[in-house]
């Protein structure tokens, strides 16, 4: 055996039906183990599968096998992430129906992902396109708009006018739709809304509990959740022809700066600036001007900084006779705080940046510590530091928390238009969640729409509300507006004629939940609460730091939202989190610029340098940057090629062992085919091991040498260690250890014919234990060494091996040994052993004495507990 090849082509293919045929992966609910839920964010059906997938279902998939061999009950399925846009769009340009289409990629990913040999339950398998899946949605919905956290109502969105649909903010870039390239409209529509604002302050709280998810994650929700502490201030209008308003609101959060303030600033959806441009063309062009860059915080942030001056002036609230102009800008959001700023430049690089472009007035007000207030001026950075409050009248000398407190007391203490001029209040920039699309590739909204019974649900004996199959996209817009009869309902209450709901969910509704129908995908009901709450928050969650917000927070809401409608019994659906790395390659282009992909290319070496050229033609390639892997730039490895190249274990393994999980990891020729060189040293020494055991049959066993007692401390220490690693999650250092011990079985098999009989057992324990701990990142060798071994059972099913606290103890110590300062070897020895003991040792040693040829060194130099250098 010693001498065959492993052959992944081989074996891969029968240990996956050997699982299959076992139903090893999967879970029963009736299971009394304690449970154990991890999941990888399940992916959209595209059609095949890519290397970052293999690398977060490669993570996935070594914690689920982990805790299973630690005796766990492991929950670990997939489903798909199958309605949205880019679907319908991809079947409309083939002609084919989305169903079809999402369809056929769910096959086609189905048999890529299962050729990887994930540990799965295909059991518990879901695609959120199915009736059986979004009945269930439709249910919850009913459930949740009962329990008022669902409303209608209208609302300003960005419309493309070429899909013809509403956009998410983070889907209008540049001003533009992420697909259509078309100028987005904003539009008021009548749209249905998951009620997530009222429940700011909760999921901000929340985020402090979750303390087994990346910081970084946390810091990024209690941003978009935005909470904001700070001053409703009433200014009040000078009289004008323009306007009967008599005063106009702000919030602010630094009314501390108020006696820095030069200008008003008021949103393009402002009532009163609608009110100004009903009657000027110019301003009216400048309003829709503003709304074309969308309302998200990126396009707002990113857009240059542009007003238009009003004919309207505030009278300053704290300075008697001073009045400031107002502006209408277009970085001011209606549905943040009041529609309405007041601009402090001095404080505020934004207001600052505005104040330079219009020619206004720059105060500050705020002395830096040490400062001198003679001279101390703001140029073209503001100053947002700590320091005393000075130009401020009676806030002189407070510091920005006190004069905070001393602003608002003094405003609520006085009126305008018979209110309090200030009044203390607590915003969050968090929206509520549009759910509502114009488009058919999604969840029908269960709604009737009725003359005479208004809006209202489904019954939920009526449910599902199915697709139509029979949908023609031959218009523009939403297909199911132009189906000829599905709309069209009699109202179940009283009978007439009435219209279902024509928009869909959105796609994001679908990954809310998906965790919690995975624990009973059968059901009859959206959960089980009883078994959900068993298996729920997940333990560990796995996906790309992209979704650390929407789907995230969504999923976090949306959790709440099944809490309080009776379906599951937690707040928090993740325990867990963790956000991995890119995949990222060199990228490639031909003379004439265009990208190249790297199966076209050959890279040669020459010296220190690369350089590159076309496979068939020979014409030079430039190597470029290194960057995630994309069909744009066709820097992609396709990942079947992979697998029937090297073995899907090859491919885990390098996506595990090259760099920390969580960064970005180069894909290299080099790295993957040492990665298949070290699968086959494994098998080697498998090999070479049984081989030693087989011809030692008749030896009998005696105790342990001091050779065989360091490599069983050095099998159990790796057993320890990646243990640790796996539960950490730092998958590299695992497989670091892993190494450590293949060497050092590698050596000792070298070793064991000069003592058989005291090292044979420590070799092979060794080698079962490496078999052990590759399995859950390699199964398919793995199984094949478990079974040359001639061990019963999987390996997928044994127990992770048992650690003898005392060979964790490091009392030994393994010393390089030099000869006239080049390394001939080491030896392994007690901490602290006499000088005079550890030179008998290291003169005894075979290598040392052929050395030495019988003569006696001139001297032996031993830094204790540390090297070894013989002088001849």
């Amino acid at each position: 055996m010693s001498g065959e090849r492993y052959n992944p082509r081989e074996m891969e293919p029968k240990w996956q039906k050997v699982w299959d045929d076992a139903q090893s992966f999967v879970a029963s609910n009736d299971d009394t183990r304690e449970p154990y839920y991890v999941l990888e964010m399940f992916p959209y059906p595209s059609g095949r599968i890519h290397m970052g997938h293999v690398r977060n279902y490669s993570m996935g998939d070594v914690v689920a096998r982990y805790h299973r061999a630690k005796g766990k009950n492991v929950l670990h399925p997939m489903g798909w992430d199958a309605f949205g846009l880019p679907a319908e769009n991809a079947a409309i340009e083939r002609g084919l129906n989305p169903g079809t289409w999402t369809r056929q990629n769910i096959a086609s990913m189905k048999a890529q992902l299962k050729s990887m040999g994930l540990a799965i339950d295909w059991t518990r398998e879901i695609a959120t396109c199915e009736p059986e899946y979004y009945q269930h949605q439709q249910s919850m919905f009913i459930d949740m708009l009962a329990a008022g956290l669902i409303t209608r109502k209208k609302s300003k969105v960005n419309w493309d006018p070429v899909d013809m649909t509403v956009l998410a903010n983070e889907q209008v870039i540049d001003g533009k739709g992420w697909r259509s390239g078309a100028v987005v409209e904003q539009r008021e529509l009548t749209q249905w809304f998951f009620k997530i604002s009222d429940m700011a302050e909760e999921l901000l709280q929340g985020l402090d509990g979750l303390t087994d998810w990346p910081e970084k994650v946390r810091v990024m929700q209690r941003n978009w959740i935005g909470k904001s502490e700070g001053l409703r201030l009433r200014f009040e209008l000078v009289p004008s022809d323009a306007t009967a308003a008599t005063s106009v609101e702000v919030f602010t959060t630094r009314p501390d700066t108020i006696f820095g303030a030069s200008f008003l600033a008021l949103s393009a959806d402002h009532p009163l600036i609608s009110e100004l441009a009903a009657n000027n063309p110019e301003l009216a062009e400048f309003v829709a001007e503003s709304r074309r860059i969308g309302t998200s915080t990126e396009a707002i942030e990113t857009a240059e900084k542009r007003g238009y001056r009003t004919a309207l002036t505030v009278k300053h609230p704290a300075i008697d006779s001073a009045v400031l102009p107002v502006y209408v800008a277009n970085f001011v959001l209606m549905d943040y705080g009041t529609g309405a700023i007041f601009g402090c430049p001095a404080h505020d690089q934004r207001d600052l940046d505005f104040a330079r472009k219009y020619d206004l007035p720059v105060k500050p007000v705020v002395l830096p510590t040490g400062g001198d207030a003679a001279s101390f001026a703001v140029d073209d950075v503001a100053y947002t530091d700590a320091g005393s409050i000075y130009n401020s009248g009676f806030l002189d000398g407070l510091s920005i928390d006190d004069a905070k407190k001393a602003a608002a007391a003094h405003f609520a203490a006085r009126t305008v238009d018979g209110q309090p001029q200030g009044k203390v209040e607590v915003n969050y920039r968090l929206r509520d969640w549009g759910l509502s699309r114009q488009r058919y590739w999604g969840a029908p909204i269960p709604i009737i729409h009725c003359e005479v019974c208004g809006t209202i649900p489904v019954p939920k004996k009526d449910l599902p509300v199915v697709l139509p199959d029979d949908v023609s996209f031959d218009k523009p817009g939403n297909a199911l507006d132009h189906h000829p009869t599905w709309k069209h309902v009699n109202c179940p209450q009283c009978g007439a004629s009435a219209r279902r709901e024509t928009d869909t969910m959105d796609t994001f509704v679908d990954s809310s939940w998906y965790f919690a129908r995975f624990t009973a995908p059968h059901a009859d009901t959206p959960t089980v609460p009883e078994i959900a709450n068993r298996w729920l928050p997940v333990d560990q969650y796995i996906g790309g730091v992209e979704h650390a917000i929407l789907h995230l927070l969504y999923s976090r809401y949306f959790t709440r939202a099944m809490k309080a409608t009776g379906h599951v019994g937690m707040d928090e659906p993740f325990k867990g989190l963790f956000t991995q790395g890119m995949v990222t390659h060199e990228t490639y282009k031909s003379p004439t610029g265009e990208w190249v992909a790297p199966v076209d290319i050959v890279v040669e070496t020459f010296g220190e340098g690369r350089r590159a050229k076309h496979l068939k033609s020979g014409e030079p390639i430039t190597i470029g940057s290194i960057e995630k892997m994309s069909k744009s730039k066709r820097n992609v490895v396709d990942p079947d090629e992979i697998v029937a190249t090297y073995g899907a274990d090859t491919a885990r393994w390098f996506m595990l062992s090259d760099s920390p999980p969580e960064r970005d990891v180069q894909w290299t020729e080099a790295g993957v085919e040492g990665a298949s060189r070290f699968q086959q040293r494994v098998w080697r020494l498998v090999g070479e091991t049984i081989d030693i055991v087989k011809q030692s049959s008749e030896t009998v066993r005696t105790s342990d040498d001091d050779e065989a007692l360091g490599l069983r401390k050095i099998a159990h220490r790796a057993v320890h260690n990646v243990a640790g690693d796996i539960e950490g999650l730092r998958f590299n250092r695992a497989v670091a250890q892993i190494y450590e011990l293949t060497n050092a079985l590698v050596r000792s098999a070298g070793l064991v014919a000069a003592a058989p009989a005291a090292r044979i057992d420590a070799l092979e324990q060794g080698v079962s234990h490496l078999i052990q701990l590759i399995a859950p990142m390699m199964p398919h060798l793995a199984e094949t060494c478990w079974e040359a071994m001639g061990k019963t059972g999987l390996v997928a099913d044994a127990p992770w091996p048992d650690v003898d606290p005392a060979l964790l103890v490091d009392d030994t110590v393994t010393l390089p040994i030099q000869v006239n300062g080049k390394r001939r070897g080491e030896i392994t020895v007690a901490k602290g052993l006499p000088a005079a003991e550890v030179e008998s040792k290291v003169l005894s040693l075979d290598e040392i004495v052929r050395i030495l040829d019988g003569k006696a060194p001139k001297k032996i130099v031993i830094v204790p507990d540390r090297i070894v250098n013989v002088v001849v």
